[in-house]
């Protein structure tokens, strides 16, 4: 398989096209050395129009343009036509590919060498020429009416025997950042990164996040051992779990249990099935939802173009029982292509009671009704089913990291996604999109929770059950344009989203067996304390709008807003149970508790992005963030955590600033600093009850402020000296520095202290490695400690909790190494190489409560094959 990447700049006085062109994954077979035969191409691409003259309006002519744009007249539109011919003997040559780059179009050649391209308008512009046999050509051509041009190549110069080559990357680098417009979808000046999963040599068997995502500065993480089945993400001073504070989302729609009454993701594809990880910074509030963290968009594997069917199949071991299976099948035929996977994953934890089974199917379907139209349907399901060990005080996990208590603690998940999405291309200039999404999911847990950890569990008494079912959908429609003023080109979208959901969720006692019952038995428990019922209809409709201004070949401004009207319910009634001194109860009620919060308010922001070379851009945006407080949250009753009935929503902004790009092929960087503002801010602190009683209240403890430096460096250090390109080395670094301080609160012991889940350091560096087929990945991850509180409480061993306390510093390496032949590949590796014994999460509740040891050294094989 071979790999070909060219940068192509076009600068002329009126027009600058900065364009990456990636010919990838394409098999060369042949018999002789002359006459190579090409079974399979396709092309990734990108462009960036950007004018070149520098002009200056005032603010209200701006905003007349902005508004008025469908106004603009168009320009006349012709035809460019020609043939491509190998430059040594003038013969025409069939089936290569024209790409016109800054129209974003292309066509292959027919039997006579012949192609066309109408309706062009009126400009100049650059074309690539492809051929597997031939150098790639770059030209750029003037078209003021319908023009001919004939293209000429040369040969390749270099020699194929038979299956000599296999695979040519000279793309190595794992991270990139996303293109000022995709799709219908705006990205210009935000601090955007994007994992490459193609280009990671790590353990995708388990979905490790500590690699996968070894390259996104700035990210905390949770890690669950359960196979990966659940993403713990957070960053800047973000809760992490279950990555509650980024709108997550896959292809583009939702796939959290309600975005705005219950944020929390329990269903994560298997990194098997990516094709890359799409993460933007806060300044995504303004296009995909209000949250802090902003947007993590998983894109899913596409259907194989050039094949009717392509099955792929891994199988992978691993320590404490690990087997996962991974079986896809994809293809075209004709307009229908097909994309569809089974996994399944079963295992231990290294610690006792903590078995895991997970069965998860999907499948994507799409027709292209033609060039401009295309209808797309995905439907994904998910079933896991976890023994959950509990969590440990910090005097239990540091005499044995090992130990469970808790033997008859379950976790549920059914999770099943639609999506329905119907794309069209209006023009040349203007496309739309609409996406109808809808779930149907339930989670269950059951067990036993004290916020005694130490407490031995009765097993004669009924365990905690929690319920939660979630129904919702969705639309989503965006229309994205170009249009030209006084020569220049600007991009508008514009874009509505209706979201609607009813769910339920119910809180009693289970039964006191040790099996994973999910049936409530409340009529043999009816004096169980903690029981609740709640429905929670939730209305949400948000209307959004970006434009990229290009003022110059080089300097573009983005301003953008986002309307939002929120409407939450909760409907439904807890009980209040009092005992006696002897244990009886004296009162047994049910207290209605029916609540309607309403709001609708404007988020605004803006974007700046100036491009001094052709691989070089400073950026920067400024965006409002806001988070909804729901009544689920407020409803659950934690034995370990009390929550303010008057807890309210959070506001605050985001600032990034920094510079990112390439020098040559030899390194790759983005380097930058943030600020993040919170008012009303959600938070923790442990406060006195009374002279021999403490209790963790979360509430909104007050204002606080986020700030630091990041830093991303991928160096190919090879490629730098010129060595033989069968050799690959690279070294990253990622590194980012965090401050934090909460700036005014009521509560006591809070004001100046630092805030929760931010580690000063956070640095994750490594090397990427290997030989011809041969390749390898060694990692290693410090982060310095961080609190869980805002009172910044320190560890306490004599806590029969593990819920309080900071969260030390630790450090861990990881090795992973890959070998492919023919059509089959294996890979391997070790996880936590030096055995350190760490955690990374103090659980206030399910899985825990408490501490909640990572894993010791683990070790995973995967055998792939591809047919």
């Amino acid at each position: 398989m071979i790999e070909f990447k060219t940068n192509i700049l076009r600068k002329t006085s009126q027009v600058s096209v900065e364009t990456s062109l990636v010919f990838q994954t394409c098999e060369v077979w042949g018999h002789s050395k002359k006459t190579p035969r090409v079974f399979k191409t396709f092309v990734v691409w990108n462009h960036d129009i950007i004018p070149n003259e520098v002009f200056h309006l005032s603010r209200n002519l701006f905003l007349t343009v902005f508004f008025l744009f469908i106004t603009i007249p168009l320009f006349a539109q012709f035809s460019v036509s020609g043939k491509v011919l190998y430059k040594a003997n003038n013969l025409p040559i069939q089936n290569a590919e024209v790409y016109n780059l800054d129209l974003g179009k292309s066509t292959i050649t027919d039997t006579e060498g012949s192609f066309q391209f109408d309706n062009v308008p009126a400009g100049t512009y650059e074309f690539a020429v492809f051929d597997m046999e031939y150098k790639v050509l770059k030209e750029s051509i003037t078209v003021s009416q319908n023009t001919i041009v004939n293209f000429e190549l040369e040969p390749l110069g270099e020699q194929l025997s038979e299956v000599v080559i296999k695979r040519r990357k000279e793309e190595v680098f794992a991270l990139r950042s996303l293109k000022q417009v995709e799709g219908t979808a705006i990205y210009a000046g935000k601090k955007s990164e994007v994992v490459v999963i193609d280009n990671l040599t790590s353990n995708t068997a388990t979905n490790n996040a500590r690699q996968i995502y070894a390259q996104v500065v700035g990210l905390n993480i949770y890690e669950n051992n359960d196979g990966g089945l659940q993403l713990n993400i957070g960053g800047r001073g973000l809760n992490p779990n279950r990555t509650a504070n980024f709108n997550t989302r896959q292809n583009g729609y939702d796939i959290s249990a309600d975005v705005l009454g219950y944020p929390e993701s329990y269903y994560t594809p298997p990194a098997d099935a990516l094709s890359e990880i799409e993460v933007v910074r806060g300044a995504a509030s303004l296009q995909y939802g209000t949250q802090f963290g902003g947007l993590i968009n998983f894109v899913l594997k596409k259907p194989n173009p050039d094949k009717k069917f392509e099955w792929v199949s891994r199988q992978s071991l691993g320590s404490f029982n690990l087997f996962n299976s991974f079986n896809s099948f994809s293809g075209t035929a004709g307009k229908l292509g097909y994309y569809t996977y089974y996994n399944f994953k079963t295992g231990d934890d290294f610690r006792p009671n903590s078995q895991f089974d997970s069965h998860n199917a999907f499948a994507h379907l799409d027709y292209a009704f033609s060039e401009k139209t295309k209808l797309t349907f995905e439907m994904s399901y998910l079933h896991y089913l976890a023994q959950q060990p509990g969590g440990l005080t910090d005097r239990q996990f540091e005499e044995d990291p090992t130990f469970s208590n808790r033997t008859r603690n379950w976790f549920e998940v059914n999770w099943k996604l639609y999506s329905l999405r119907f794309d069209h291309s209006f023009s040349e200039r203007t496309d739309f999109s609409l996406n109808v999404f809808a779930l149907d999911a339930s989670r269950k847990t059951v067990g036993f929770r004290e916020n005694r950890v130490s407490q031995v569990d009765d097993l004669e008494k009924p365990r905690e059950l929690i319920s939660g079912n979630f129904n919702n959908w969705g639309a989503e429609a965006r229309i994205l344009t170009r249009y030209d003023f006084l020569g220049k080109e600007n991009i508008v979208l514009f874009g509505g989203k209706y979201y609607q959901s009813n769910n339920d969720e119910r809180q009693g006692p289970g039964t006191n067996g040790m099996d994973a019952n999910f049936n409530f038995a409340s009529s043999t428990y009816p004096n169980y304390e903690r029981q609740s019922d709640f429905t929670f209809p939730n209305l949400n409709f948000a209307a959004f709008g970006e434009n990229i201004f290009n003022l110059s070949s080089k300097f573009s401004v983005t301003p953008g807003f986002r309307f939002e009207y929120i409407k939450t319910q909760s409907e439904g009634e807890y009980k209040k149970i009092n005992f006696d001194i002897a244990g009886n109860p004296i009162l047994n009620e049910d207290i209605p508790d029916n609540r309607e919060f309403e709001r609708a308010f404007v988020l605004l922001g803006v974007g700046v992005s100036y491009k001094p070379t052709k691989q070089t851009e400073l950026y920067g945006n400024l965006s409002q963030n806001y988070r909804s407080v729901t009544f689920n949250d407020i409803r659950i009753t934690n034995p370990s955590l009390v929550v303010d009935p008057d807890i309210s929503d959070e506001e605050g902004y985001t600032f990034d600033i920094g510079a990112r790009g390439r020098f040559g092929k030899y390194v790759s960087y983005d380097v930058g600093a943030f600020f993040l503002s919170y008012k009303d801010r959600l938070g923790v602190i442990v406060r006195e009850v009374s002279d021999i009683q403490e209790e963790r209240f979360r509430g909104n403890i007050g204002d606080a402020i986020t700030y630091g430096f990041e830093s991303f460096v991928d160096w190919n250090i090879l490629e730098t000296f010129s060595i033989d390109r069968s050799f690959r080395l690279n070294y990253f670094a990622n590194l980012a520095l965090t401050n934090s301080e909460y700036t005014s609160s009521e509560e006591t012991n809070v004001k100046g202290k630092k805030v929760e889940f931010i580690p000063a350091v956070n640095l994750k560096t490594g090397l990427g490695f290997g030989y011809k087929d041969f390749l390898g990945s060694l990692q290693y991850t410090y982060l310095s400690k961080q609190f869980t509180d805002a009172t910044n409480s320190e560890r306490d061993f004599e806590s029969q909790s593990g819920i309080i306390g900071e969260i030390p510093a630790y450090g861990i390496m990881d090795l992973s190494v890959s070998y492919t032949i023919g059509h089959f590949k294996i890979e391997s590796g070790l996880n936590n190489v030096l055995d350190t014994s760490y955690f990374t999460r103090r659980a206030t509740g399910y899985p825990g409560p408490g501490i909640l040891p990572s894993q010791p050294r683990t070790w995973y094989a995967t055998l792939q094959m591809k047919f």
